[in-house]
């Protein structure tokens, strides 16, 4: 179980997280909604350690990660996707993949890396910048697995992609949900995590609003639609 409660966080004098309070099932895919600008981003960086000034507390395998550096965040079984996904472009495929270290123990293995995501293996020559926004973000993930992490922060995973590689990002999702991982998904889409997420979580303006259940999401979602409407 990952705990936050009453988490706080300033990007130098702005305020921008006011009292975060969050569960996160182990084994379950938890969605943080929230329009640009709420907080989700930066409850991730919090959460990984890269936020310059922080309240509260984040409760994980026993220790406090308020209190740890972000390798020592990582060494938990802890990683960040990011929105930018961070694909070297001058590297192939495969230099990607390797790049980070293994740093936590359970580390997907590189065959089972290739079960899931069968184009890191037949691109692996391919310069990152060769490659779509699709396979860039299954990179990112697979390059995460990789390193033993155990929880996944997957920071706006299909923005800017098409409806069908949405689905295949989906499906893998799910398929990694199934393995035992637990996943945070950061997200403005409300009708990507509908059916995903087994928990879902509202963000506005550095605050949760709202908390729901995945059986009881569909019947709001006009509701959360309005809380993500620009």
């Amino acid at each position: 179980m990952l705990e936050i409660r009453n988490l706080h966080a300033w990007y130098g004098e702005s305020h921008v997280l006011h009292g975060v309070d969050m569960e996160v099932p182990e084994g379950r895919v938890v969605s943080l909604l929230g329009r640009n600008g709420a907080g989700k981003t930066t409850t991730m960086r919090a959460l990984m350690g890269l936020m310059g000034r922080t309240k509260g507390e984040i409760r994980f395998g026993g220790a406090d990660l308020l209190r740890l550096r972000p390798d020592q965040i990582a060494r938990k079984g802890i990683a960040l996707c990011p929105e930018d996904r961070a694909i070297f472009p001058s590297l192939s495929v495969t230099e990607n993949l390797f790049l980070p270290p293994v740093v936590a123990k359970g580390g997907m293995s590189v065959e089972r890396i290739y079960e899931l995501f069968p184009n890191i293996r037949e691109r692996g020559s391919s310069r990152g910048t060769q490659l779509s926004g699709g396979e860039q973000q299954m990179l990112a993930i697979a390059r995460i697995l990789r390193t033993g992490a155990r929880v996944l922060l997957l920071d706006e995973p299909t923005e800017g992609l098409a409806p069908v590689i949405v689905q295949q990002i989906a499906r893998t999702i799910a398929e990694i949900k199934a393995l035992g991982f637990t996943i945070i998904l950061v997200e403005q889409n409300a009708h990507f995590v509908e059916g995903l997420a087994d928990i879902h979580y509202l963000i506005e303006n550095g605050v949760i609003v709202d908390r729901l259940e995945g059986s009881e999401f569909a019947a709001k979602i006009d509701r959360v639609d309005r809380l993500l409407a620009v």
